[in-house]
């Protein structure tokens, strides 16, 4: 497990109640005997249609086949695996247990609750430690989704006491040796060779000088942390024992600062770490050292995320010291000229990485002077580019700045994701139900839109005190302009989007799914669309023309956009064949713009991966859009790196995080997700046109409006479980919990709205 830096993806449109896959890969195996993922891919399938006969004969031959390996994986383990590469390496558990739970869930449908609730507990007691595929991108525990409707049978109730952790008592970090210097001169204590290049390195010369300049727990004084009297107190208080990778956001933060600076995890990846924990503990110069001696030391360094993926430390390192830096102006210093660069990095191999390393250097700055220095203009300057001829076009100045202009006028994205679904239902149970249309409380008003209201004091009732409001008001008052939607597979409701623009101002980007998730392509969910294939080809480029032939002459249009993070593979090839998928991409935006010249065509991709491929084949898509979930210090090097690799202006089609942390009460956890944003909200905008950072932001994307209960896979309760390991306040993305508002209890949804901290944040910095 380690640190998560990509996007998790928009995931609404889940055809696949009859098409769920399992992604575990299958070891040969002779004909006469099917894989174990073969067998509960086709449990999947013939669950998801209701034929209980196949689903039995399924899920029983994979059992009787495989239990006695499953039951051998069980046995030796310990704990749960936690990265992917882990999990796959004990298949037979995953499907053997997942088999018991599509034969639970089977009966339960049948309404024999008793042999359904048998078989949850075999789960528990038996095969604890499986866990199944989602197709949308991780992994789940079957031992807890067991748990969960095993109460459900008790009880017939919903409402399920979440578990938590039992926390330590929160604890500070005192550095024993806090070293001599605040903003270390490396050049007093050594050497750099060849900057700028390949062969880049730190040349130590006075190793005792720069040890006792950086302090403890900062290379290449990691040792000193020894001589700390708290070390010893905290191995005999037994506060060390346990995973490292728990103590990254524990709330024990000295225990969490000596495990990780003891640790053995590489020097990169370990300085990153420990500059988390220093930065949470307050001791921000200290955090700025780690970090600082990373882009010094190991600027190649990298990690790998929970899907096996490379992370790049020292890009990292050099967004966080930016980030800090700007949070902390009283310290009254930048860092100046630092830039890494990863030669072949854009892709998931890192035997051909070459990192290009600028070091740069910390330089005192006069916050007045800095304040008063005077910025370039759209008046003061020329325009150089165009793109497109209607009203809503692209502009590039000759400072190679861009803007994206609607009338004249330049536009900033305030986007957001509307998908209002209703607590219980699920497109994994095919229960979704389409929000333009839905009206249950029957007064001929679409709900969500119209009749949603705010819950002040949070009693879970609508009080006299509060009227009916509707989202669109609600968005408006917020500050949103643009909202995010696809045309498929649920039907677009005209009149309402047209209410949308002309009564609250807020347009739309108009998407197509590109083949992702093999919605338009044809194709079926495994293999998935594949982006050679000329039928599947055929089959988008209709959806393509369909979607604009019927949507482009509508004044709330503000541009296309293509896909989504289809690079990330899951049921597509994209991620196999991105050279091919970026090429037809292209093509579909020449299509579109000869129908439709006066709307943009964006892209919407998963973070920088295949960005080089990209800007390469794909020179008429005029916008580089990209789900991104990178932290609380924003995108990093993302803007600079879409405006050399491709050129082109940039946003972010999808970033969020969860207003839930494990051990953090509802106010904290609020208020943890209101500041992310506000990082990720201030990086996009300090990379606006003229604000002196890249200057090819156009905006971003928020995800999302209201917190979706399906997304755990009991629709019925909010579920608080971690989904996978990333950059969020407890170290796990829970993705039922990204609403800029909650439903409450969720008895009164979907009418029922609590508006958090980061709503009003929004509201203070769009308006």
């Amino acid at each position: 497990m380690s640190i998560r830096i990509l996007s998790l993806g928009l995931r609404i449109f889940m055809v696949i109640a009859c098409q769920y896959v399992s992604a575990l890969a299958a070891e040969p195996a002779p004909i006469a005997k099917p894989s174990s993922g073969e067998l509960t891919t086709k449990a999947w399938i013939v669950h998801g249609k209701r034929d209980i006969d196949l689903t039995f004969k399924y899920t029983q031959e994979c059992i009787d086949l495989y239990r006695q390996q499953a039951d051998k994986e069980q046995a030796s383990l310990n704990a749960l695996p936690k990265n992917k590469k882990e999990i796959e390496a004990v298949q037979a558990l995953n499907d053997v247990a997942t088999c018991y739970f599509i034969q639970a869930e089977s009966l339960m449908r049948q309404e024999k609750l008793d042999e359904a609730k048998k078989i949850f507990k075999l789960i528990v007691d038996k095969y604890s430690y499986g866990q199944a595929w989602d197709p949308r991108g991780w992994f789940w525990s079957i031992k807890l989704a067991s748990e969960q409707s095993i109460k459900k049978i008790e009880t017939g109730s919903i409402e399920v006491e979440q578990k938590k952790k039992v926390s330590q008592l929160p604890t500070k970090v005192v550095l024993y040796d806090p070293g001599t210097e605040s903003f270390v001169d490396y050049a007093k204590y050594g050497e750099f060779k060849d900057i700028g290049t390949k062969d880049y390195k730190y040349l130590i010369v006075d190793q005792p000088g720069l040890m006792a300049a950086v302090g403890e727990g900062v290379y290449p004084n990691s040792g000193a942390i020894r001589k700390d009297p708290e070390l010893k107190k905290a191995v005999k208080e037994k506060r060390l024992e346990g995973d490292l990778w728990d103590f990254v956001y524990s709330p024990d933060l000295e225990a969490a600062f000596l495990k990780w600076a003891t640790s053995s995890e590489p020097q990169g990846v370990r300085l990153f770490c420990t500059g988390l924990i220093l930065e949470r503990s307050g001791l921000i110069t200290q955090a700025l050292k780690c970090y600082y001696s990373i882009v010094v030391h190991f600027p190649g360094s990298y990690g790998w995320t929970y899907w096996h993926t490379p992370w790049y430390v020292g890009q990292a390192a050099i967004a966080k010291i930016n980030f800090l830096l700007k949070r902390n102006p009283q310290l009254g210093y930048k860092l100046e000229g630092a830039q890494i660069d990863i030669i072949n990095g854009f892709d998931n191999d890192i035997s051909n990485d070459l990192a290009i390393t600028k070091p740069g250097k910390f330089v005192k700055v006069d916050l007045a002077q800095e304040a008063a220095k005077i910025k370039p203009t759209a008046d003061s300057l020329k325009i150089k580019k165009k793109v497109g001829k209607g009203k809503v076009r692209l502009v590039q100045y000759d400072n190679d700045d861009w803007q994206l202009l609607v009338d004249d006028k330049p536009y900033i994205i305030k986007g957001i994701t509307y998908a209002p679904t209703k607590v219980g239902q699920s497109p994994d149970e095919g229960t979704l139900g389409n929000w333009m249309e839905e009206d249950f409380n029957k007064n001929g008003k679409i709900d969500g839109p119209y009749d949603a209201f705010i819950d002040k004091n949070k009693n879970n009732l609508q009080d006299a005190d509060e009227p009916a409001i509707g989202d669109f008001k609600l968005m408006q008052d917020m500050g949103v302009n643009t909202i995010r939607l696809y045309h498929h597979p649920l039907k677009v409701n005209k009149q309402l989007l047209r209410d949308l623009y002309n009564t609250y101002g807020i347009r739309v980007m108009m998407g197509d799914f590109l083949g992702k998730y093999a919605i338009g392509s044809g194709a079926s969910w495994n293999p998935g669309t594949d982006y050679n294939n000329e039928a599947h080809k055929k089959n988008m480029i209709e959806s393509v023309k369909k979607m604009v032939n019927e949507f482009k002459d509508e004044p709330y249009i503000l541009f296309w956009l293509l896909g989504n993070e289809n690079v990330y593979g899951y049921a597509c090839n994209a991620n196999e064949q991105p050279e091919a998928f970026f090429k037809f991409a292209n093509e579909v935006a020449k299509i579109i713009k000869s129908i439709d010249p006066e709307h943009p065509v964006a892209i919407c991709s998963g973070d920088i991966l295949f960005l080089d491929k990209f800007g390469r084949n794909a020179p008429d898509i005029d916008m580089f859009g990209t789900n991104a979930y990178r932290g609380d210090y924003g995108f990093g090097a993302f803007w600079r790196q879409v405006k050399e690799e491709a050129d082109k202006p940039a946003f972010i089609t999808e970033f969020g995080c969860p207003a839930y942390a494990e051990g953090k009460n509802p106010d904290e956890s609020e208020e943890l997700q209101a500041q992310y944003h506000l990082g990720s909200w201030d990086d996009i905008q300090g990379n606006m046109a003229f604000s002196g950072g890249s200057g090819n932001a156009l905006g971003g994307v928020v995800f999302e409006y209201l917190d979706e209960w399906w997304k755990a896979y009991e629709p019925a309760i909010h579920d608080t479980k971690g989904l996978w390991a990333g950059p969020f306040p407890d170290g796990y993305m829970h993705e039922e919990w990204l609403g800029m508002s909650g439903q409450g209890d969720g008895k009164l949804s979907p009418f029922l709205r609590q508006l958090r901290k980061v709503y009003y944040m929004y509201q203070r910095k769009w308006q």
